[in-house]
């Protein structure tokens, strides 16, 4: 009992705690061909883009070698990740990162 009479507990049960969930891992990346065609891919943002470009051709059945991948007028490496090579800091949740595909040009006039 307190000492004012009540029979209220003396101190206050303490609400849980909830954690802030952390950001979601996962991003939207949309490849462009030359023609205006997109295909977009959901990838963590620890995925090789390798991952992304094999699944490219494969969906348009063609060969990985005769394609290019840009992201920002920058080639892209198969080893490379949305994290090394998209700015994610300032990023919306909802963000679409682009990556331009073309096809190889050999020579040239």
């Amino acid at each position: 009992m307190s000492t004012n009479g009540s029979s209220a507990p003396e101190s206050p049960t303490a609400a849980p705690v909830e954690e802030p969930k952390p950001k979601l891992q996962a991003i939207e990346v949309k490849v462009k061909d030359q023609h205006g065609n997109e295909l977009t891919f959901k990838i963590k943002k620890t995925t090789p883009l390798e991952k992304v470009m094999n699944a490219y051709c494969t969906n348009k059945e063609l060969s990985r070698d005769s394609l290019r991948f840009f992201y920002d007028g920058q080639r892209l490496n198969g080893k490379d990740t949305p994290e090394s090579t998209f700015d994610l800091e300032d990023a919306a949740d909802d963000e679409v990162y682009q990556i331009d595909v073309m096809m190889e040009q050999l020579g040239g006039y």
